[in-house]
């Protein structure tokens, strides 16, 4: 037998304790990070069961009242402390990314706390009244399986008349210190709480769950639920939306404002400022953003003029876009379900070219469907991610109010931006990723999610699409809608803008009906500075690809890039810069 000296044992012991030390520390990292989670669904449940986080379905939070954002200010502040006691040096790259992903969404939270966003807790693109009336349909996050599902929704229904009231208390502080809706916008969400009323309790978007029991439920179970969901309905939720309807139609109507922009309100351009770093992840300024987005305008419409050309159109380029608008040929659907099963076309044509650009892909199973009836009028093409385990796949749901004005030259852009290989493919891989955090893996950040969204838009010749020169024009239309939401985000909220020199402004730049305009000029109107990220994001992501085929030259693999861009889920800009320059120096 060898003999061990007493030295050696004197160092082994001590590379023991070292490393044991170390494991200890990233123990307390991950179960900081695990608490952080814990602690963020707890004050963000409806959050918290679109990520399939169970443990909330029953709860509700009054997220505009003050006593609600201190516990938010706590949250964060408590956090930040934690982290200032973490070695980050002992920390593996991944875990790094946790640590500065986590500090830099807790001081963004402190920066929105610090001002008075909460005075307008309602407006007709999202919040809490639509979230709610999505899962009330029965076929979106909320889980209708067994009677305590039943149950905990009615308790949230419960909740969501009291919320109402809340919003109003803050709706009416909002009036006394001039915060309030532009006067379209609450035009637009008066209708959305009428929808909610109905002459029958049976026909009520709250009762839809009702009717589609599970099989396995008895007589008994059916008639006791559906009794408790008519009296909540009819007794709680129902007066709740007359108050606010009559309110919002008198009192906040005749207060709401003729500005368009929040740069108007006191304190505007400071909130905004906190809306630009939030929804871009960088230090740019809305004057930059400004410019930036008048340069991409121009450099599209250079490429548009191309395409003009090539289809023989003899007339000027903002000529062409309402030839565009109102050519029949771009309009040829009947029903509903000729615009869906188009779009499932489309993932036939790419779905054998996916794999020469994606070796990462998500099991996470997706379906296309129509947006629901009542908010189908103000609502925009989205991406709702499907479960974390699978079971309710990603679902893109697309909004048909007028079939037959339904131009499609838009549709297949449309596809990869907000299906495959977009959106659904960046966040169920970020969620079916093990060795992120959870906090990590139902994250979002705007600038990197809609930034890769917009990105894959441009893989559509390579993945079999834009064959056809008005779909190719559909694309760069999208992109030059990108870019006009640099112009006109900033533009309102920055620089005075009216709606209606926004809704000009994309008439002359844009080949969407006017209809559309409006509702995008209003979208921006109501979630100031989230219409910035796509660009910003999106030419972020281009920059680095060029960066590293130059400098990677024939070491440069598509594959490995967008593997490595999608493998870490979401982040700001700078720590995915920082991944991607890692990657180039050892790819080299």
């Amino acid at each position: 037998m060898k003999k061990i000296h007493s030295f050696s044992i004197l160092v082994f012991a001590t590379i023991l304790f070292v490393s044991c030390k170390k494991e200890e520390k990233m123990a307390d990292f991950k179960s900081l990070t695990d608490n952080y989670f814990k602690e963020k669904n707890a004050l963000n449940p409806l959050d918290a069961t679109l990520n399939g986080q169970n443990d909330f379905n029953d709860q509700l939070v009054f997220e505009m009242t003050d006593s609600y954002r201190e516990k938010r200010k706590a949250f964060f502040e408590k956090y930040l402390k934690e982290l200032k006691s973490v070695n980050k040096e002992n920390l593996t790259d991944e875990e790094k990314n946790s640590y500065d992903i986590l500090k830099w969404e807790a001081e963004r939270g402190l920066d929105l706390l610090n001002q008075n966003a909460n005075l307008t807790p309602i407006n007709q693109f999202e919040g809490t009244h639509l979230t709610m009336g999505q899962f009330a349909s029965g076929e979106s996050a909320q889980p209708f399986k067994t009677v305590k599902d039943y149950d905990n929704f009615l308790k949230r229904m419960e909740l969501f008349s009291v919320w109402v009231d809340s919003a109003m208390v803050y709706m009416k502080k909002g009036i006394q210190e001039k915060v309030v809706l532009p006067k379209s916008l609450t035009i637009k969400v008066i209708p959305q709480f009428e929808a909610l009323i109905t002459p029958k309790v049976e026909d009520n978007l709250f009762y839809s769950s009702c009717k589609k029991f599970p099989d396995n439920f008895s007589k008994e179970e059916k008639e006791t639920i559906s009794a408790k969901y008519s009296k909540t309905i009819s007794e709680k939720m129902v007066p709740q939306f007359q108050k606010l309807i009559d309110f919002m139609k008198t009192d906040y109507l005749s207060a709401s404002r003729n500005t368009s922009g929040i740069g108007s309100l006191k304190g505007g351009n400071d909130l905004y400022k906190v809306y630009v770093k939030q929804w871009t992840t960088t230090d740019k300024t809305p004057e930059q953003i400004h410019q930036l987005g008048l340069s991409e305008v121009a450099r599209i419409k250079s490429e548009m003029e191309k395409v003009k050309e090539q289809v023989g159109f003899k007339g000027s380029i903002v000529e062409f876009f309402d030839y565009v608008r109102n050519n029949p040929e771009l309009k040829p659907f009947k029903t509903p379900e000729e615009v869906i099963s188009n779009f499932e076309r489309i993932h036939k044509i790419i779905t054998p070219n996916v794999n020469k650009f994606f070796s990462l892909q998500p099991k996470t199973p997706f379906q296309i469907k129509r947006t629901e009836a009542f908010r189908e009028k103000t609502a925009s093409a989205e991406y709702v991610q499907g479960s974390e385990d699978g079971t309710r796949p990603g679902t893109f749901y697309v909004p048909i109010p007028d079939v037959k004005n339904y131009n499609f030259y838009g549709d297949e852009s449309l596809f990869l931006h907000e299906a495959i290989p977009g959106h659904h493919f960046q966040i169920s891989l970020q969620q079916e990723n093990n060795d992120l955090p959870n906090f990590r893996k139902f994250n979002w950040f705007g600038a990197y999610g809609e930034g890769w969204a917009l990105y894959t838009e441009s893989l559509g010749k390579d993945l079999g699409l834009y064959t056809n020169p008005y779909q190719y024009f559909g694309m760069l239309g999208n992109e030059m809608l990108r870019a006009v939401r640099l112009v006109v985000d900033t533009g309102m909220h920055y620089k005075g803008w009216s709606r209606e020199q926004a809704i000009e402004f994309g008439m002359n730049n844009l080949a969407e009906n006017k209809d559309v305009i409006v509702q995008e000029v209003e979208r921006y109107m109501a979630i100031p500075g989230q219409a910035l990220s796509y660009k910003i994001g999106q030419l972020k992501i281009i920059e680095l690809r060029e960066k590293a085929k130059k400098e990677m030259k024939d070491k440069f693999d598509i594959k490995v890039f967008h593997q490595k861009v999608l493998e870490s889920g979401v982040m700001p800009l700078a720590l995915l810069e920082d991944k991607i320059d890692k990657w180039i120096k050892t790819g080299k």
